[in-house]
């Protein structure tokens, strides 16, 4: 073998001995991560650059175009993209850009806002790269993984790190997170919606936050959570409301006692509601409930936000603590019923709504109730509730629905011309 052949070889066999798991995983499957570029239209105020055109007219509006960008990954060859909501929101144009430059429109398909996805769906020539969702019930601490995206906007970056925990709930930017993969693989700004992928090249979580102030710490949806959803979002549009039919509070040192529970964690169901899946599954008042979907409930705020992932007819394992022993139970939830959510609006804001005139109108008012205090009128038009339009009555329950679990609620008011941001207690 000649000097030329023999480095030739001795070059190959090198690269070849380098190749580990990790680089086969990123050489197969990167091919399916997407960047997810967007626009939304924003109105913004400016001021002339005459005094007396602002003394006559006052400050004036003009449209601007923000551009976003995130990270997505292709799960169906047929071209089904997996990202996060937030990446999308309130985007008046979606394109992508796949691994070979081609940059295509996109279409949303369904987005959920509490569970922070959305699907898009975009249509090329041919079948696309695509990556398998695989389980996240199985993950280990301290398996290796593997985060794949655009951070600010440096496009196919891969990082490696470990599973850190499972099943973290934590609160950024006034929200509760629930059910989150932590990893120590780096996550930054553009990462969004991108895949978390385990060492045999599955999509095991799709990155969603970092932590502010934290370094090392990011967090993913885990797999089962995304097929759970994405299956809804993917038939409906949207995550149906579930109903599963009982209240939880916060587990005091003084009931624990009484109930000879000796941990920290867990939440006290308060009232099971006739009828209700939750009777069906045979959960009582008193009970303690120590996990929801195999994992532990620290608190009534987290078992609330992880029962929000659960779609109607998903059925789920829940654990219970009564007369000093743990007892499994399956809960399966069903479609919340309408006149439930009309209760929520009537009982917890004071007035019930209809549709009128192309728009959903307060329709009575409860004497007495913090609505009436305010001075809520008959009439009144009801345009967004948390940030949600308001078009039907379908919409108004939907949104009470995804408020349950929450303190207050925050409503668009409109009277004439004139619109009002109200919040209420709920």
């Amino acid at each position: 073998m000649n000097a030329l052949l023999w480095v030739a070889a001795l070059t190959l066999g090198d690269v070849n001995s380098r190749r580990d798991a990790v680089v086969q995983v990123v050489e197969k499957f990167s091919p399916a991560v997407v960047y997810v570029g967007t626009v939304q239209l924003v109105e913004r105020s400016f001021r002339s650059m005459s005094p007396l055109d602002d003394f006559f007219f006052g400050p004036r509006e003009r449209t601007e175009a923000i551009e976003g960008l995130g990270s997505g990954v292709i799960v169906d060859p047929a071209g089904i993209i997996l990202t996060n909501e937030h990446v999308i929101r309130g985007a008046s144009q979606i394109h992508v850009i796949l691994a070979d430059g081609r940059k295509l429109d996109a279409d949303v398909v369904g987005s959920d806002n509490d569970n922070d996805l959305a699907v898009l769906k975009i249509v090329a020539k041919g079948p696309l790269p695509a990556a398998k969702i695989g389980n996240s019930n199985d993950l280990m601490i301290g398996e290796k993984v593997i985060a794949i995206g655009s951070p600010f906007g440096l496009k196919k970056t891969v990082t490696v790190g470990v599973v850190s925990a499972v099943g973290r709930s934590f609160k950024a930017d006034n929200r509760d997170y629930d059910d989150f993969i932590q990893t120590d693989a780096s996550i930054n700004p553009g990462n969004s919606g991108g895949p978390l992928l385990n060492i045999d090249g599955e999509v095991i979580g799709i990155n969603s936050a970092i932590y502010a102030g934290g370094q090392g710490i990011g967090f993913a949806i885990p797999a089962d959570k995304v097929k759970r959803v994405v299956a809804e979002l993917s038939q409906f549009g949207k995550l149906r409301p579930a109903w599963v039919g009982f209240e939880v509070e916060n587990l005091n040192p003084k009931v624990a006692r009484a109930t000879a529970w000796d941990r920290t964690y867990g939440a006290l169901v308060v009232s099971v509601e006739p009828g209700s899946p939750a009777e069906a599954a045979g959960v009582q008042d008193g009970d303690i409930v120590v996990s929801a979907g195999g994992h532990q409930v620290d608190d009534a705020n987290e078992l609330r936000a992880r029962l929000k992932s659960y779609p109607a007819k998903a059925g789920f394992p829940l654990e219970v603590f009564r007369d000093g022993k743990t007892v499994p139970l399956t809960v399966t939830p069903a479609e919340f019923p309408p006149r439930l959510a009309d209760e929520l609006g009537w009982k917890r804001l004071g007035f019930r709504v209809k549709a009128a005139g192309g728009a959903i109108t307060v329709a009575a008012i409860r004497p007495g109730s913090n609505a009436a205090k305010i001075g809520f009128q008959p009439g009144d038009v009801i345009s967004k509730v948390n940030g949600r339009a308001i078009a039907s009555e379908n919409d108004w329950r939907e949104a009470l629905v995804s408020s349950r679990g929450a303190s207050s609620v925050l409503i668009l008011v409109r009277r004439g011309r004139a619109g009002y941001h109200i919040t209420l207690p709920f």
